[in-house]
């Protein structure tokens, strides 16, 4: 079937989805939600026998919806209506929640329901809930949708006859999220925070000054006046609540942009006191930890949680120093974890733009960054003790993706999306020794048409073409579980001592071949170019993507429709 995708933007869900149609023989196209003229063109361009609207912040016109069956994909079970669907369940704590998919009408929400399906909360953010629960619900419950659109004979039923215990809720205002230190415990704080999380944040203020706050985590044993900003570890600020105290990660303030806290308020934070923690290993009791290690028997895990997967020159540095740190450890088998949200997404580009904004230079801090996760690459290429493994339980993009192909396997789970390429960012070339790990794994010419076209990779697919080396189950618990216990059968297999002779030998006759850093100066030659070179791609395409300017027209490489040739080819 010819389905086209209408969307506010090209986010996790609706890559889901695409990939996930596309794998079952649907042409799938994309236009972003500019302007009812726009959808209107797109739907007379590519004439599609369905449209779905994964993500939209606005209603579908009329003339569309009233021509054509349009499915909204709906954060919230049967019977939710409005626009804070996630919000207000993570504020109310519901313990089951769900995602609807309905058919558009005039009444926004309001329509047949063509599907559904439901999950069991977390207590976490819901930026997080939205990238794992809410994203494989609604991929289950528009599959099946699409199924029962393709039969011809389904129904959609009508909310008003269905046992419903949704019901319509307004836009949750700041004033609802706000929260009183003086009276708020740990745990309020937190929910406030996580069901803002993403957006809007919630409207508050540090150091007097006002700002957004997001990224928060909980504290088990240092205390303070409620209030009071009463450490900093890193990037994050610890505030004290009536009952003990939270960790603030980021925060944007008014005129700005989202950046780590530490940062935003660096003046201020620098007169407070650090509160570090003693070396790498995990903590037992609740805090902020973003670099951590564990190990069992033979086998170490190196953890890593870096917010949305942005890694700046300093989170590069550190990670950098543990995994050296990591290699000396006695294990045969290192695991690199990631974040429970995204594995890797590269170089930071918020910190970068923030250089811009300080009168500094956003071309000499991306210069920085790029060579920091170079650093970090080749010490994992250069691992010899140890079997790498890149264990991704989140999703991973750019050089994120490239850093994990720097370790000997990866690991991916089944509901993971990989989006193995650069050039959405202003034509940005990348590094990260690409240009030696991909066409060794894919081929050169199947490594061209992955940078080409530019498009998500499933878990499914990156290890049919070679990216990868294992496809792992997609229930989180689950695919942890199947990490630890193949990294413990890899670490005890009798042939373990041949495999690393066998890795040694490898890179030994490839350095011989084309030493690495030769890849690497042919990558930051072209990356040069994007920093400091004439066409300001990059740096314009940077600015747009951390200010969140509203998109102007669909990239060509989504909206196939739009491609003067796709007629011919159709």
């Amino acid at each position: 079937m010819r389905i086209l995708l209408l969307t506010h933007a090209f986010n996790s869900l609706t890559q889901r989805l695409a990939a996930e149609l596309n794998e079952r023989g649907h042409e799938t196209s994309v236009e972003f939600d500019i302007a009812d003229s726009v959808t209107e063109e797109a739907v007379a361009l590519f004439q599609p026998a369905l449209i779905i609207a994964p993500y939209l912040r606005r209603a579908i016109p009329e003339s569309v919806w009233s021509r054509h069956v349009c499915l909204i994909v709906h954060p919230g079970i049967v019977g939710d209506r409005g626009p804070s669907a996630l919000d207000w369940a993570i504020a109310n704590q519901e313990t089951q929640w769900g995602v609807t998919v309905l058919q558009a009408q005039a009444e926004m929400d309001a329509g047949p329901v063509w599907a559904s399906a439901t999950f069991a909360m977390r207590d976490a953010k819901k930026s997080s809930l939205y990238r794992h629960e809410v994203t494989q619900a609604a991929s289950e419950a528009v599959l099946r949708a699409v199924q029962r659109f393709e039969s011809g004979d389904f129904v959609p039923q009508a909310q008003a006859s269905m046992a419903a215990r949704g019901c319509t809720r307004a836009l949750m205002t700041q004033a609802e999220r706000r929260i009183d230190w003086a009276r708020d415990d740990s745990a309020t704080v937190l929910r406030k925070i996580h069901a803002a999380d993403g957006f809007p944040g919630v409207a508050d203020s540090l150091f007097g000054q006002p700002c957004h706050l997001f990224d928060a985590w909980p504290e088990a044993t240092l205390r303070g006046t409620p209030g009071a900003v009463i450490a900093r570890r890193e990037t994050a600020l610890l505030r004290a609540t009536v009952d003990g105290a939270v960790w603030i990660g980021h925060v944007k303030r008014e005129g700005s942009i989202k950046l780590p806290a530490t940062l935003a308020f660096e003046p201020q934070a620098q007169a407070i006191a650090e509160a570090p923690l003693e070396g790498y290993w995990r903590v037992k009791t609740p805090t902020w930890q973003d670099i951590s290690y564990a190990e069992n028997g033979a086998v170490g895990s190196l953890h890593f949680e870096f917010y949305n997967g942005a890694m700046s020159t300093q989170q590069c540095e550190r990670l950098r120093a543990a995994l050296v740190w990591a290699k000396q450890r006695p294990t045969t088998v290192l695991l690199l974890l990631g974040g429970g949200d995204f594995w890797s997404n590269g170089i930071h580009l918020n910190v970068i733009e923030a250089a811009s904004l300080s009168a500094g230079s956003a071309a000499d801090e991306s210069w920085r960054n790029i060579n920091a996760m170079n650093d970090l690459a080749l010490e994992l290429i250069g691992t010899e003790a140890q079997i790498t493994i890149a264990a991704l339980g989140g999703n991973s993009g750019a050089g994120g993706c490239f850093l994990a192909r720097a370790c000997d396997q990866v690991w991916v789970r089944e509901a993971v999306l990989l989006n193995p390429h650069y050039k959405n960012m202003g034509n940005l070339y990348g590094s990260e020794y690409w240009t030696y790990s991909l066409p060794r794994r894919v081929g050169l010419d199947a490594a061209r048409a992955i940078m080409h076209k530019r498009e998500p990779l499933t878990a499914r697919h990156a290890l049919e073409i070679g990216f990868s080396d294992a496809c792992l189950a997609g229930n989180v618990p689950a695919f942890r579980a199947e990490v630890a216990q193949r990294a413990a059968a890899l670490a005890s297999a009798p042939d373990l001592p041949a495999q690393l002779v066998d890795k040694r030998e490898t890179r030994a006759r490839d350095e011989a071949r084309k030493p690495l850093a030769v890849y690497r100066e042919e990558e930051l030659a072209q990356m040069r170019r994007n920093f400091y070179g004439f066409d300001p791609s990059y740096h314009v395409a940077r600015h747009h993507f951390v200010n969140k300017s509203p998109a102007s027209w669909t990239p060509r490489h989504l909206a196939r429709h739009r491609d003067l040739n796709w007629k011919a080819n159709a």
